[in-house]
């Protein structure tokens, strides 16, 4: 029943009677004439990995390209701006720089055991992290690089909940959810006309399933994985079941061109897809979305940041971007509804002029203070001298010295640990990547360690990841298909084609660029690429590796080696032929770091040079040209095989790999 105003005839009969007429048009109107909308801003981090100052820990000096600190002023302009605010990070948090090496070694006893230091007994990222209010958090894949104790402990002195619904303790129907799920945020907001509304968030998190690879020696018999997408299409019902009005997805997973697989490590896609999402917040790739990478994407609108019409953000890596997702929510059907919306990125360095766009946050820096002096005492401990500069400008396209650095400490470690065992005979050859190659990281992202004195800073420069050694055992046949997959590093060079080409495939992850050490070898560009980036053989014709030998003779495909390498390769990380965990045959507990700090303590006098051990074939009337930093070409004089062409002036700098 509709209620109507009564009006007594008065003086200005004429004007009242017009009132009245008025009263009762709005009196009839529909619910969307009454309507209030309100504005919601979710803000993300993801990949800090314990970047939460600005401060370079590997070149020990502060920077201005990066860091929480730096984010956080972004954050409290993005929330002055809206108070109707929500603020996420994606994971990757705690490991990934040397902090967060010094602060798991802090924590963690003899026996492999942790424990929480008294008195300090939150966690340092989660100190910052409360300190600038945020709501939820996601847990990344290398949340799990220290092991489930420290993840458990870690996780517990955090003062705000972290969700992720697809890794299980068991499997199948008895399979129960090894962490939070997801949770029902319930916060006051105010509407556009001034009134205050409740409204209910559910917010979910996700982690690539290859942790099981990447962490087998963690997390094997312990836990299991489900995949992303489907996870999500069966609980987001339940989150809107059980009231929330708008759904935010964490999703610590990548974002691909084309079809994405069942149980893919980048399934954003898939998950634009799940009906009642409203939100994506993304990452673990180090990308940037909106941005230009994106380009021609399929269902990615880019000026407005969605894909398939779903909002999302990606905000790069290191605190180095803000994202910021502009909800407009309607309640004009009775409920509110998501009925607009736009997704940005606000960077805290303008690479254009290579200038700070933000200062750091002083708070942020003094809430750390401990343990970032903790680490520099840590990192500034000298191990040996070098007489020659080590740096990975050109790693990608020829032999070099500070991969060959990792190759030698590694086949020393591995050849005293095989002694005395069955496999002592065997021909050892060690695999090593390199892993600062500029690129989506900045053009300032290379190993550069100057001659003279060589601080364990140094070492975790030349190998950034807290991976352990193993050694796998394979046949020649094997060996030979592990540098197919290496060589997808490369574009396919057309003989017939351009006189200029580019020579790198930009798509290819440089620590997937394995080189063997103990063999040599070539490559052959003019093939197309055996492998692609999954490990899909898709070439099955095509031999891009030619003359491998060792000791000087041809490899026999039936003969056997020993390979070193780490624990991500060793279990699969990569996709590469062969490599699936089943034929480790040396498992050490000892990271690959301390097989380098003990190889450089032995020497105490280093002078690291390539052996030229493999070398990629020139194409006659072809220039194969790639783009490295700048700062590469002071050192061209130990590079005779490289050219400049140009420096770009943004850093970066165009070069020749000449015949």
């Amino acid at each position: 029943m509709t209620r109507t105003t009564a009006c007594r005839p008065r003086p200005s009969f004429h004007l009242q009677r017009a009132l009245c007429a008025l009263a009762g048009v709005l009196s009839l109107a529909s619910p969307a004439a009454l309507a209030e909308r309100l504005q919601l801003r979710l803000l993300q981090t993801t990949d800090v990995h314990m970047n939460l100052v600005n401060y370079d820990y590997y070149q020990d000096k502060p920077t201005d390209e990066f860091g929480l600190a730096k984010t956080a002023t972004l954050i409290k302009a993005a929330r002055a701006e809206n108070g109707n605010s929500l603020l996420f990070d994606n994971g990757d948090l705690l490991q990934g720089s040397p902090l967060g090496d010094h602060v798991a070694s802090t924590w963690r006893q003899a026996g492999g055991e942790v424990r929480l230091p008294a008195p300090r007994l939150v966690h340092p990222a989660y100190r910052v992290m409360s300190y600038l209010g945020y709501d939820a958090a996601n847990i990344g894949n290398h949340e799990f690089n220290y092991g489930l104790p420290f993840l458990r402990l870690a996780l517990g002195t955090s003062p705000f909940p972290l969700v992720n619904a697809n890794v299980m303790v068991g499997d199948g129907a008895s399979a129960r959810h090894a962490f939070t799920p997801w949770v029902m945020l319930e916060r006051s907001f105010k509407g556009d006309a001034g009134g205050t509304h409740r409204l209910k968030v559910g917010v979910i998190g996700f982690v690539p399933p290859q942790i099981m690879q990447w962490d087998q020696q963690h997390l094997a018999g312990r836990v299991s994985v489900r995949d992303i997408a489907e996870t999500a299409s069966r609980l987001v019902p339940e989150m809107k079941a059980q009231g929330a009005q708008v759904v935010v997805v964490i999703a610590h997973s990548g974002f691909e061109r084309g079809e994405t697989v069942f149980f893919g490590e980048n399934a954003v896609a898939r998950l634009a897809e799940v009906a009642g999402v409203d939100a994506i917040l993304f990452g673990h790739s180090h990308g940037e979305f909106p941005g230009r990478f994106f380009n021609n994407h399929p269902k990615v609108n880019l000026e407005r940041g969605t894909i398939n019409g779903v909002p999302a953000v990606m905000p790069g890596r290191w605190g180095d971007h803000l994202g910021v997702i502009d909800l407009v929510l309607d309640n004009a059907q009775g409920s509110w509804k998501v009925v607009d919306a736009r997704a940005h990125l606000r960077p805290v360095w303008d690479r254009a002029t290579r200038k700070p766009l933000v200062d750091a946050d002083a708070e942020v820096v003094r809430l750390v203070a401990a343990e970032h002096e903790g680490t520099l005492r840590t990192m500034r401990a000298e191990i040996a001298t070098t007489v020659v500069p080590i740096q990975s400008f050109f790693a990608q396209v020829a032999d070099d010295p500070s991969v060959q650095l990792v190759s030698q400490a590694q086949i020393a470690y591995a050849r005293q640990a095989l002694a005395g065992t069955p496999h002592a005979a065997l021909p050892v050859l060690s695999a090593a990547a390199p892993f600062k190659t500029g690129g989506r990281q900045g053009w300032g992202y290379y190993t550069d360690i100057p001659a003279g004195p060589v601080a364990l800073r140094n070492v975790a420069d030349l190998y950034i990841y807290p991976n352990t050694l193993k050694a796998v055992k394979l046949s020649g046949a094997q060996v030979r298909e592990w540098l197919e997959m290496s060589a997808g590093a490369f574009n396919r060079v057309d003989p017939a084609g351009p006189p200029e080409q580019n020579l790198l495939n930009t798509a290819f992850p440089s620590f997937n660029f394995d080189t063997l050490d103990g063999v040599s070898y070539r490559f052959d560009l003019t093939q197309p690429a055996r492998y692609d980036r999954g490990g899909k053989l898709v070439a099955p014709a095509a031999r891009r590796v030619v003359d491998l030998r060792h000791d000087g003779r041809a490899v026999d495909d039936k003969s056997e080696f020993i390979v070193v390498t780490n624990n991500y390769r060793a279990s699969g990380g990569g996709n590469f032929p062969a490599l699936d965990g089943s034929n480790i045959v040396l498992d050490a507990p000892d990271e690959n770091r301390e097989a380098l700090v003990q190889h450089m303590r032995a020497a105490r006098t280093l002078n690291p040079a390539a052996d030229g051990n493999w070398s990629i074939q020139p194409v006659p009337g072809v220039k194969l040209r790639f783009t490295s930093s700048a700062t590469g070409a002071k050192h061209l004089e130990r590079y005779p095989q490289v050219r400049l062409v140009k420096d770009n002036g943004d850093g970066s700098a165009l070069y020749e790999l000449q015949p």
